[in-house]
């Protein structure tokens, strides 16, 4: 995700990166990002920010209804503030509540928000709860496997592009 993040250009500016508050891993990747997207320039026009997990890996579906919920508490006030031009997302530890947000921005009139959810590469043959989700809310959901544009034909196949 972070290689098409550095493809993108300062257009999208300031960029809201919101993160699990349990993955430090991305932190120390989008700081790197940024450092060498902006080595010339003393101006870092970037800001992380942590939520709640929606849904940990192997957690029951009934369980990650309630955190969930309690994510999308944390997120509405971000993307509210933020009132971004463009999500562009992937995963289930972040990725529902805030769309749900800009959902809602769109919805009430607010702002039109453009979604994009990128599809994991692990994904071949089905989309993921989340791909599945967004596959009827995203403007755009981009797929890393031929056949998934051929079983989900509003999906955008571009080749791999994380």
């Amino acid at each position: 995700m972070l290689r098409l993040l550095g493809a993108m250009s300062d257009t999208y500016s300031p960029r809201h990166y919101v993160i699990a508050n349990t993955d430090k891993m991305s932190e120390d990747k989008i700081k790197t990002m940024e450092a060498e997207r902006h080595k010339h320039s003393k101006e870092l026009q970037f800001q992380i920010i942590r939520i709640p997990r929606s849904r940990e890996v192997r957690q029951s579906y009934m369980t990650s209804i309630v955190s969930t919920l309690y994510a999308t508490f944390y997120a509405f006030p971000i993307v509210f503030k933020a009132a971004p031009d463009l999500v562009l997302c992937n995963g289930p530890g972040t990725c529902i509540p805030l769309c749900a947000a800009a959902f809602i921005m769109r919805f009430l009139g607010i702002k039109p928000v453009i979604q994009v959810y990128v599809e994991s590469i692990c994904r071949v043959e089905n989309l993921s709860v989340s791909g599945l989700i967004m596959y009827y809310f995203a403007d755009h959901l981009l797929v890393q496997w031929p056949q998934l544009k051929d079983k989900y034909p509003k999906s955008l196949y571009l080749g791999r592009v994380v």
